[in-house]
């Protein structure tokens, strides 16, 4: 990816999207627009995205319909934009694969630091080493690959740069603030449960029983560590 990103932005509030677009291209990115569901997915299969900020209730298809879309062939970050306070609503959107959240109303300065932020995550390659492993598990630095018993492993952009951190430090704990400052490249969001949605999800990719992890520890009270 080049300096200007392709952004694009679904949401079916004009006024919603005018805003998130002015913002985005202050900071010198091309966005793309869709009103709904439909639409999005069009552009989705169409064209050359780095980031897509998505608003959950869409005409047509939804956006969790589309996340899960997207995640099911590609690691393209994903944004959620949700007017739904319930904390299951915004874990679901994580489980299916989104990279991060807003909840409306939001502050689109933040939402723009959201993005600048994963979007640096999603095209920086990791420091040396370039490759890392524990157990059977191998961390592939240049090509952001994994694979567990010789067979990729396929993760989320998010999820491979949280797996790394964590494997770069082994046996250390880290509180989920931490985790967020140092991961998600800002300061801890509302909700840091979107941590732990993460470490949920890369267990039962990793750990041959998610339900007994032997690598990815929960230290109670704490945080967590990778026990290599």
């Amino acid at each position: 990816m080049s300096d200007v990103a392709t952004i694009l932005v679904v949401d079916d509030d004009p006024i919603v999207r005018d805003v998130v677009v002015r913002y985005l291209e202050r900071d010198g990115h091309r966005t793309l627009v869709a009103a709904d569901g439909d639409r999005a997915d069009e552009l989705l299969r169409q064209e050359a995205l780095d980031l897509v900020v998505l608003d959950v209730m869409l005409p047509g298809k939804d956006g969790l319909e589309l996340s899960r879309s997207i995640r099911a062939r590609s690691s393209l970050p994903v944004i959620l934009l949700t007017a739904r306070a319930e904390e299951a609503d915004r874990i679901v959107g994580l489980e299916l694969g989104a990279d991060d959240y807003v909840t409306k109303p939001f502050s689109p300065r933040e939402l723009a630091a959201r993005v600048r932020a994963l979007l640096r995550r999603a095209t920086a390659l990791p420091e040396p080493p370039s490759s890392l492993a524990f157990g059977d598990v191998e961390l592939d630095g240049h090509a952001r690959q994994v694979r567990k018993g010789g067979h990729e492993v396929a993760l989320t952009a998010r999820e491979f740069d949280l797996l790394w951190f964590l494997a770069a430090n082994p046996r250390r704990v880290f509180s989920r603030d931490q985790l967020m400052a140092s991961v998600w490249g800002y300061e801890p969001a509302l909700d840091s449960g979107t941590v732990t949605v993460h470490i949920r999800r890369l267990r039962t990719k990793v750990e041959d029983d998610p339900a007994r992890p032997r690598f990815l520890q929960t230290v109670w009270g704490v945080g967590y560590r990778l026990a290599p």
